[in-house]
C-alpha cells in the first residue's frame, strides 16, 4: 500500500511507517505545503496513494464527489501523540487492507475505529 500524508500528520509517523515497510511521501516533503485540499485528493487519486490525515475537510469532499478512491483515513484522537497515532494505525492497517484498497474512509479515534465504504 501507498500513502500521502497531508500536513496535520507528524514525520516521525511517517518514519514509522516507511521503517515498517511501506511507500507513504508528506506533502511537506515535495514542497506541497499549500496545495488545495481538492488538488491533494487528486494527487492521492492519481498516484493509488490512500490519504492520511487529520482534516475532516478530505472526508466531505470525497463524499460529495462519489468517487471510489482514494481512500481516506482519518485521524481523530484526543492524544495526538505520534506513538498513539501509530498504535492505532497498526491495527487499521492490520484489519483494514481490504477496505482500503477497495476504497473507504476509516475514522480512527481513541478505542475504535470506523469503515465506510466509498462511494458514499
Amino acid at each position: 500500500m501507498k500513502f500521502l500524508a497531508d500536513m496535520g500528520v507528524s514525520l516521525r509517523t511517517v518514519e514509522w511507517l516507511r521503517n515498517i515497510g511501506y511507500d507513504i511521501v508528506h506533502l511537506r516533503e515535495q514542497g506541497l505545503q499549500r496545495l488545495p485540499d481538492e488538488e491533494i485528493l487528486i494527487k492521492a487519486r492519481i498516484e493509488g496513494r490512500i490519504l492520511l490525515t487529520m482534516d475532516l475537510d478530505f472526508t466531505n469532499l470525497l463524499a460529495w464527489s462519489g468517487e471510489t478512491l482514494p481512500s481516506v483515513i482519518l485521524v481523530r484522537l484526543g492524544n495526538e501523540n505520534y506513538s498513539k497515532i501509530n498504535k492505532q494505525l497498526q491495527t487499521v492497517l492490520t484489519e483494514c487492507i481490504e477496505d482500503l484498497q477497495a476504497g473507504a474512509i476509516i475514522s480512527v479515534s481513541d478505542e475504535s475505529f470506523r469503515v465506510r465504504h466509498l462511494p458514499i
